[in-house]
């Protein structure tokens, strides 16, 4: 399974990022998780097809009507888990 670890920095707390963000994974099949850091950064481990990944990191970077996602940092990673559903944590 691909996999791919993002952190995100700007105004992404507070403004319903997190929910957003299962909503776009939710529409391209994308599974894994969304949670928010303590430094006010926002994580993601999305899991899926090559195609989906790369189209969900373009709507990342986009990022939704309120946010204003500054930096975003990704990486293909191997990852021991497969998940079945993308959650927020």
């Amino acid at each position: 399974m691909n996999s791919m670890h993002c952190i995100l920095s700007g105004k992404v707390q507070g403004v319903f990022f997190r929910s957003w963000t299962q909503e776009q994974a939710q529409s391209l099949g994308v599974k894994g998780w969304v949670r928010n850091l303590h430094d006010g950064r926002v994580e993601v481990l999305a899991q899926g097809d090559e195609n989906a990944l790369a189209e969900f990191k373009k709507r990342l970077i986009q990022g939704s009507s309120m946010s204003e996602v500054k930096d975003i940092k990704c990486e293909d990673m191997e990852y021991d888990k497969t998940y079945s559903k993308f959650e927020i944590r």
